[in-house]
């Protein structure tokens, strides 16, 4: 149950638009919540540099927490990016040179207002999130401080583009939505009678992100750029780095609390893509007083106590069911003081032909064929708690693997970190990929996905140069899983699966691999974690709690659905996923706004080249009949056996009337994915 709070310690005024300058005289829109007397006793200020509009779609949620802040004595900020929402300029790319740079003038216009004390800090979750890292690294005088949501410091290795080295097809869907979201006019109201040429430069000058993106298949200039694992000493601000268990960027809090030489705290919830605050599956936490705890102690000099506190604190999960959404997981908090840590330890089990085994048995060879079909009950790769996003009982995936099991565990088995897989493979393609998984199996037979890895094999020596496989020769491979904190419990058994598809999680190989795994000589490692008596001492992370929310009229509720068939005549195999924003207007701008995503899969059983990914978006905003407009694209991909084929159409609409129209069509080499 989330608090609402509506006194704070110091009244909060808003300024609406504020325009601040960049060198090149393009200027950005910013909201910015303060209190009222900051231009007499100056506040701190903190930074949401994002492209989702703060006057329509990011309004409701910025209403819960920027006036939060503000009325613990902090100036709010939240700021479109260039060329995107009520900003001026062009939008390029996400995370680019020209944002980066931006981000940091805009945190020294900031930092010299009257109203601000001179040091600020920046915060953000996702974009925000990568962002604030990443402007961070270029050590801006006056940021003490970021806060970092579900985001990454790998650009390759952990975004939606690529995984292990394989082409996800989150490219396809998020580089759908993002190239939508960036066809948007500014609003009338702010920008006056210049937003209708305004949007016609977005427009003409609007980027395929989901292309773009494609041409780089390696870890290249692209991805290294704002990949701040690159150098983590670039990052002097203190970070504070959170994330979920269920979201897709789970790896990134661990890599950060042993990687930043700067001071650095984690948090990993049971959460999915969401602030801390409002995150599903529960529990939720006072989010907000702890990052006003953060902010006071880096940002005004207040001891907080906050860094005497564990370095990494993490929910410890507790087996469920397998199900497609959670509200709540069963669990506890657990900590360690430093990342990584003595109290980890890895438990080996040797893959035999009989299972998992703490022994090696005599070699033997397995070999694997797996349907192009696999992969259908592994849900979304970056869940955002609603329903049909999580992995669904594993019993049938299971089948089309090749699975190890232990026997019944004797006693429970807690794991904390990244299950390792190193296998003993050969192909008989030149192109291959692994998915693998670690289920819970209870006794009953149901299996409970815990965490899973991918792999590339043409990228086993790295992602930067892919070499080929030489069919039928033997190598040693090592897939790493994602990370995860979960218990095994007593009885139970513990299940690990390797296969060639996971469609459509992944593009697939071009032709159907089969697989010769050896066992004797494959081996997992498991990071099975000491409990601790500190753990029951942690300080209680409170129930959520936030600002008013905005007054709304709905006219359409949010909707998720996912549903798969099958033809049994020609064999295809398909899913059709419904991703609905909702439809609703903001009571105190009278702005109407609705967005609504559907992602279509196909695949024909025994032909991986048949594999076609869809994805239609459309958005619209409204205010009287003045301001009425509309966007809709289409992305269409296919591949052959040498090249990704992907054909776009988007077209604007205003007052009903077709008002721009494009197409574009892209052959891209593959290159080992």
């Amino acid at each position: 149950m989330v608090r609402i709070v509506s006194r704070f310690p110091r009244k909060v005024r808003k300024i609406e638009t504020a325009w601040i300058p960049m060198p090149d005289g393009v200027r950005l829109a910013a909201t910015i919540w303060l209190p009222e007397d900051a231009e007499s006793d100056p506040v701190p200020a903190v930074l949401e540099f994002i492209p989702y509009r703060r006057r329509d779609f990011t309004a409701a949620g910025d209403a819960t927490h920027h006036p939060y802040m503000a009325g613990q004595g902090y100036a709010a900020v939240r700021c479109d990016l260039r060329g995107t929402g009520d900003s001026e300029g062009l939008f390029d790319d996400e995370y680019s040179r020209q944002e980066l740079d931006d981000g940091f003038h805009v945190l020294a216009w900031l930092a010299a207002q009257p109203w601000c004390s001179g040091t600020t800090g920046m915060m953000g979750i996702s974009w925000g999130g990568f962002n604030c890292l990443q402007v961070a690294a270029l050590r801006p005088p006056s940021l003490k401080a970021v806060y970092s949501v579900c985001s990454t410091d790998d650009r390759y290795a952990d975004d939606v583009h690529y995984m292990g080295g394989v082409l996800l097809n989150n490219n396809l869907n998020w580089g759908a939505t993002a190239t939508t979201m960036g066809l948007r006019p500014p609003d009338p109201e702010v920008v006056g009678e210049r937003w209708y040429a305004m949007w016609m430069e977005r427009l003409e000058n609007a980027p395929n992100l989901v292309a773009d993106w494609m041409e780089h298949q390696t870890r290249d200039g692209q991805w290294q750029h704002g990949s701040v694992c690159e150098d983590y000493r670039a990052i002097e601000a203190a970070v504070y780095a959170l994330g979920g268990w269920a979201d897709g960027y789970s790896n990134t809090v661990p890599r950060l609390v042993a990687g930043i030489k700067a001071p650095c705290r984690g948090v990993i919830g049971p959460w999915t893509h969401s602030y801390p605050w409002k995150a599903k599956p529960g529990p939720a936490i006072n989010g907000l007083k702890d990052l006003c705890r953060w902010w006071d102690h880096w940002l005004k000099g207040i001891d907080t106590g906050m860094m005497e506190e564990p370095r990494l604190r993490v929910w410890m999960q507790e087996r469920v069911p397998p199900a497609t959404f959670y509200a709540h997981r069963p669990g506890r908090w657990v900590a360690e003081e430093s990342w990584p840590s003595d109290n980890i330890a890895a438990m080996r089990f040797h893959l035999n032909g009989d299972g998992l085994g703490a022994k090696a048995r005599k070699e033997t060879t397995l070999v694997h064929r797996s349907p192009v079909i696999a992969g259908g009950s592994h849900g979304d790769w970056c869940p955002y708690g609603f329903e049909a996003e999580m992995p669904d009982d594993q019993r049938a995936e299971d089948g089309m693997s090749l699975a190890f099991d232990t026997p019944p565990l004797k006693r429970r088995v807690e794991i904390l970190g990244a299950p390792v897989l190193e296998l003993e493979v050969a192909s008989d393609q030149p192109m291959a990929q692994l998915y693998v998984r670690l289920n819970d199996v209870a006794p009953d037979g149901a299996s409970t996905r815990v965490t899973y890895g991918v792999l590339n094999l043409t990228h086993r020596n790295g992602h930067e140069n892919p070499e080929p496989l030489e069919p039928g020769e033997r190598y040693r491979v090592r897939v790493q899983m994602n990370d995860i904190a979960h218990a095994f419990p007593r009885g139970h058994r513990i299940r690990a699966t390797v296969q060639t598809a996971s469609w459509p999680l992944l593009m697939p190989s071009p032709e159907i691999v089969t697989l010769s795994l050896v066992t004797g000589a494959s081996t997992l490692d498991l990071p099975v974690r000491g409990r601790r008596a500190e753990d029951a001492r942690l300080p209680a992370l409170g129930q959520p709690e936030h600002a008013a929310p905005l007054e709304l009229a709905v006219v359409g509720q949010p909707r998720r659905s996912r549903v798969s068939s099958i033809d049994h005549v020609s064999g295809e195999h398909s899913i059709r996923m419904l991703k609905d924003r909702g439809h609703y207007t903001l009571v105190a701008t009278g702005t109407e706004l609705a967005g609504r995503g559907i992602e279509t899969y196909r695949i024909v059983e025994e032909t991986p080249l048949s594999a076609r990914a869809e994805v239609s978006y459309h958005m619209a905003l409204k205010r009287g009949p003045e301001w009425d407009v509309t966007i809709d694209t289409h992305f269409a991909l296919t591949a052959t056996a040498s090249d990704f084929l992907l054909t776009t159409t988007a077209e604007a609409h205003s007052g009903g009337v077709r008002v721009w129209a494009r197409n574009w069509e892209r052959t891209v080499p593959r290159n080992g994915t």
